[in-house]
C-alpha cells in the first residue's frame, strides 16, 4: 500500500505498514501525520454508466463505448476532509467508485498491457451537484466543485475484476455492488481513455458507479469501502471553501 502524507509541513509518499508509513528509510506512525490524497493527478477521469445494474435501474440503454468527463485536480481531496456542498446546489449526490492510480505515462495502451501502466488501485467519491447536472445539461460544472473527489486512503494492488464495493451514509448501507458488474473492465477503460489522451503517472480513472446514488446533507459521514482497499471516510459540510492563499 502506498500513501501521501504530511509531516512536519511537508508532503511525503511511502509504503504502509504494520501501522506505520516508511519513506527513504524512516518510519512515521500514521497517527502522528495528516493522511493526504494517495495521488496528486494532473486529471480526474470519470466514467458514467458503467454498471449493469445503474444503468437496468436508470432504465436507459447500455452504452457502445466508454462514457468519460473529466473532474479537475482541484477537486481532489484526502479523507478525513470535509466535502463543502456549495451554496449554489440544493442536492449533492455520493458516488461511490472504484479509482485506477496510473503508474506510468500511458499513451495508446492496449487492454491486455494496461495492467503495466497501473500503479494500484483506490476507494473515490465522485459527488456531483444533481440540480446543477439536471439545469446544465452537461456535466462540467456539477462535478467540479472543490472537494468533490475524494479518493484514498492508499493505492494497493489488487486484481480489480472482482471487487466488492460498498457506500454507506452515516453507517446506513447505501450502494452495494461488485466490480465484476462493470460495463466496461478497466482494461478496456485503460485502452480506449488512453487513446484520447495521454495519462501521466499519478492520474486517476475512477471507473464509474453501481446503483444506489443518493443525496447527501451537511452533517453527514459517507463512506465508501473497497474490498481489500480499505475504507475512504468524508464528512460532510455546507458552506464555501476556504481559500488557503487568502488565509492568514
Amino acid at each position: 500500500m502506498i500513501a501521501r502524507f504530511l509531516f512536519d509541513g511537508v508532503v511525503r509518499q511511502g509504503k504502509v505498514s504494520d501501522g506505520s508509513i516508511e519513506t527513504d528509510g524512516t518510519a512515521y506512525e500514521i497517527g502522528e501525520v495528516a493522511i493526504l490524497a494517495p495521488a496528486a493527478p494532473s486529471k480526474v477521469v470519470c466514467v458514467g454508466l458503467n454498471y449493469l445494474l445503474h444503468a437496468k435501474e436508470l432504465k436507459m440503454d447500455l452504452p457502445t463505448e466508454p462514457i468519460i468527463f473529466l473532474k479537475p485536480p482541484t477537486a481532489v481531496i484526502g479523507p478525513g476532509a470535509d466535502i463543502v456542498m456549495p451554496p449554489s446546489s440544493s442536492q449533492v449526490d455520493y458516488e461511490g467508485e472504484v479509482a485506477v492510480v496510473i503508474g506510468r505515462r500511458c499513451r495508446d495502451v492496449r487492454a491486455f498491457e494496461a495492467e503495466e501502466y497501473i500503479l494500484g488501485y483506490s476507494n473515490f467519491n465522485d459527488v456531483t451537484a444533481r440540480d446543477l447536472q439536471r439545469r446544465d445539461g452537461q456535466w462540467t460544472r456539477a462535478k467540479s466543485f472543490d472537494t468533490f473527489a475524494p479518493l484514498g486512503p492508499y493505492v494497493v494492488e489488487a486484481d480489480p475484476s472482482s471487487l466488492a464495493i460498498e457506500t454507506r451514509v452515516n453507517g446506513r448501507v447505501r450502494q452495494s455492488s461488485n466490480t465484476s458488474d462493470l460495463i466496461f473492465s478497466i482494461p478496456e477503460l485503460v485502452e480506449f481513455i488512453s487513446g484520447i489522451m495521454t495519462l501521466l503517472p499519478g492520474d486517476v480513472i475512477a471507473t464509474g458507479t453501481p446503483p444506489g446514488v443518493g443525496s447527501l446533507s451537511a452533517g453527514d459521514l459517507v463512506e465508501v469501502e473497497v474490498e481489500g482497499l480499505g475504507t475512504l471516510r468524508n464528512p460532510v459540510v455546507r458552506g464555501v471553501v476556504a481559500d488557503p492563499e487568502k488565509s492568514g
